[in-house]
């Protein structure tokens, strides 16, 4: 009789870790069907066609909502070893289309076109700050971006109209 081998309760972890980020997926996925855009005060821009397909902005997405809960690492571009915004961007770009945006976040302000915030597409970038943009995330639709937002913290969903991102200064970009 043949006796399967015992997983480690690291790779029994790191199964649950990536389970959870697949139902959590699923669920985003659900409840962003079924959502409109909203969000905070507008920054200027006109509404751009995207560069993206349907299928490429829907990769960029889900793409992001997987690495929900992956750890917050300054400089950091993998899953492996966490992520800063830019580079949690970055990763997903590159992964989903095959084109990365700048490193930076300053200098994410000048690529791909301005966007006006009431004209939000999925997969398009939502960058955070008011001369030089300090902060930057993902935009998934019904008005929730994926970012990886500080030390000690993870990737996570958050809300344009939250408390506290609705103070902010915003811009969209549109790859």
């Amino acid at each position: 009789m043949y006796d399967a081998p015992v997983p480690t309760t690291q790779q029994s972890r790191t199964l649950q870790q990536w389970l959870l980020r697949l139902l959590f997926t699923g669920a985003c996925l659900l409840v962003l069907g079924c959502a409109s855009p909203s969000g905070p005060r507008q920054g200027p821009g006109p509404a751009v066609s995207s560069t993206l397909t349907d299928e490429q902005s829907n990769s960029v997405a889900i793409h992001a909502l997987g690495l929900v809960g992956t750890p917050y690492r300054y400089g950091g571009n993998t899953p492996d070893g966490g992520f800063d915004c830019s580079g949690l961007i970055g990763y997903v770009y590159l992964n989903s289309v095959g084109e990365s945006p700048p490193r930076t976040v300053a200098r994410m302000s000048g690529f791909g076109s301005p966007v006006s915030m009431s004209e939000l597409r999925t997969g398009d970038l939502v960058l955070f700050g008011s001369s030089t943009p300090s902060h930057a995330g993902i935009y998934v639709g019904g008005g929730r971006f994926v970012h990886a937002p500080s030390t000690g913290g993870v990737v996570r969903l958050d809300r344009l109209d939250g408390v506290y991102w609705s103070r902010q200064t915003v811009q969209a970009r549109r790859p």
